[in-house]
């Protein structure tokens, strides 16, 4: 029996889609016929990929085996066994902050609304501000957003045969991003459920 350790995202409630309470230990079973997005227990051998399914903020360390089908950001199998959950609510959150900084970097926007906001959304996670005041931080890094949009559209224009050599670039370092991200998410749960 080949296994695959994966991930799997529920309610926040604990509960699966189909309304089942989550049970650690516990092996979910579908029998007959899967079909992959309506029928049998899905989950993704990546993290992020898995969170762009979740229902809420409940991260699952699962054991899948008998996988029926499988696509470039999941698979449908038949049992899957929870080893772990976790709460991932407020790493969720730090782990925007740290991609948002990462991406204000490597744009080398260096805006310090863009860079407060940040910073208000960990006073907030710590409870040192209120969210009107978050919502606050947020609206001025908005209109930071949008005077950078401008100013960076304006310099598209003014560069269009770059775009093809930016497109081919593009894909590439999206993937290295994306596996990036993708360690550093899994570690950031791993690490703080102990």
């Amino acid at each position: 029996m080949k296994t695959v350790k994966a991930w799997h995202w529920v309610k926040d409630d604990g509960t699966l889609r189909d309304g089942q309470k989550l049970e650690v230990g516990k092996t979910y079973v579908v029998d007959g016929e899967l079909t992959m997005c309506e029928r049998g227990l899905h989950a993704s051998r990546k993290i992020l990929d898995a969170l762009q399914y979740a229902p809420g903020n409940i991260c699952c360390r699962v054991i899948c085996w008998q996988i029926e089908q499988e696509e470039d950001d999941k698979f449908v199998c038949h049992k899957r066994r929870v080893e772990w959950t976790y709460d991932a609510t407020n790493i969720l959150h730090e782990f925007a902050c740290q991609v948002a900084e990462k991406a204000l970097k490597l744009a080398k926007v260096r805006d310090k609304r863009c860079l407060a906001a940040i910073e208000a959304k960990r006073k907030w996670l710590k409870g040192e501000i209120n969210d009107s005041e978050l919502d606050a931080a947020r609206a001025a890094a908005g209109d930071a957003a949008r005077d950078a949009a401008g100013d960076a559209a304006r310099a598209a224009a003014k560069d269009a045969a770059g775009a093809a050599a930016w497109d081919a670039a593009g894909a590439a370092a999206w993937d290295a991003a994306w596996a990036e991200y993708d360690q550093l998410l899994e570690k950031m749960i791993i690490e703080n459920r102990r």
